[in-house]
């Protein structure tokens, strides 16, 4: 997770929305990223799934089967869907979104076989997330 927070700390720098992400297979850091949405003007360009698309091409495939995912904010319906069809075996996030996380949702749109783990180095990953709203409310 502190890993993912590096990541975090790069957008915030960008004046993006503080979320990093890394994805690990084989106790190896095989992809990283941060969000993108306002540089790429992309609003699919959330740091989960660049993630996604770097980790799919260093396998050589779509399926991210014995990988995890370390991300600083708890995914969006549309992340936590994107992780569902690549069949990540397990997701560890930091802070709960509870304006847009997918546990929102009475049903979970994770793979059956997905784990999650929540709450990692949380006051971290949240305070960041708080500094950086701040910072845009002044």
């Amino acid at each position: 997770m502190r890993e993912a927070l590096k990541e975090a700390q790069k957008s915030f720098e960008k004046d993006e929305v503080p979320v990093g992400a890394v994805i690990v297979a084989a106790g190896r850091i095989i992809a990283r990223a941060y969000n993108l949405t306002e540089t790429l003007n992309d609003v699919t360009a959330h740091a989960e799934m660049q993630t996604i698309t770097i980790a799919a091409a260093f396998l050589g495939g779509k399926y991210l089967k014995e990988c995890t995912l370390y991300v600083t904010l708890e995914p969006c319906l549309m992340c936590a869907g994107a992780l569902y069809w690549a069949q990540i075996t397990r997701i560890v996030y930091g802070a709960t979104d509870t304006k847009r996380g997918f546990t929102l949702f009475p049903s979970s749109p994770l793979h059956p076989a997905t784990t999650l783990t929540n709450g990692i180095l949380e006051p971290e990953c949240a305070a960041l997330m708080s500094d950086f709203f701040k910072k845009k409310r002044k």
